[in-house]
């Protein structure tokens, strides 16, 4: 991971494998390469981009707050699957919230993705590594295939065991709300719902 965590920590992007997809890394320090990841995909700067964060100790600073709903979803499912959508701080470079103000964490249940997070240091995107409205990145060849020769260095961490993308769910608000289904089903969170 040191050469893939220099390519980042160096205002660079790669591709490298999550717990879902392969994703799109960059750092949040770099504005450069946070454009990038937006040319790269061929996304409409409206969207706002996914990140990915070390731990649950690194949240804080990220987000205006954390209620009570969030952090039984942390708790049971962090790391893992679940993206949870939170006001974001003034950390969060604005290119990152797509025009509006919320953003969108999850800490990975990955060993590569873990390892490239706690070297780093810095929360990284994961926005999926294919062109908008493309075929999922579900191994390296689609991504090199894809994109390839628009990132600096993907990291070949073999295909994706299950191709379903993380759950997205809103706790920014008073109550939260299940905006994707994915690997966690509807079934699992309602108990952490209410």
């Amino acid at each position: 991971m040191t050469e893939a965590a220099e390519v980042i920590r160096s205002g660079g992007v790669i591709a490298f494998p999550t717990d879902t997809l392969y994703g799109l890394g960059a750092s949040i320090r770099h504005r450069d390469a946070l454009e990038r990841v937006y040319e790269i995909k061929g996304r409409d700067p409206g969207h706002p981009i996914l990140l990915l964060a070390p731990d649950v100790d690194s949240l804080s600073p990220l987000v205006a707050g954390i209620s009570e709903a969030a952090r039984r979803l942390i708790d049971g499912f962090w790391p893992g699957p679940l993206t949870l959508v939170f006001e974001a701080s003034k950390e969060i470079p604005e290119i990152c919230l797509g025009g509006g103000s919320t953003i969108g964490i999850r800490v990975p249940d990955s060993p590569i993705a873990e390892a490239l997070l706690q070297a780093v240091k810095v929360p990284v995107t994961a926005t999926s590594a294919n062109l908008s409205g493309g075929p999922q990145p579900t191994s390296a060849q689609i991504v090199a295939e894809s994109i390839g020769d628009r990132i600096d260095l993907l990291v070949d961490g073999g295909p994706c065991q299950d191709p379903r993308p993380s759950t997205l769910v809103d706790v920014s608000g008073d109550r939260p709300r299940i905006l994707r289904e994915g690997r966690i089903s509807y079934e699992t969170l309602r108990p952490f719902l209410s």
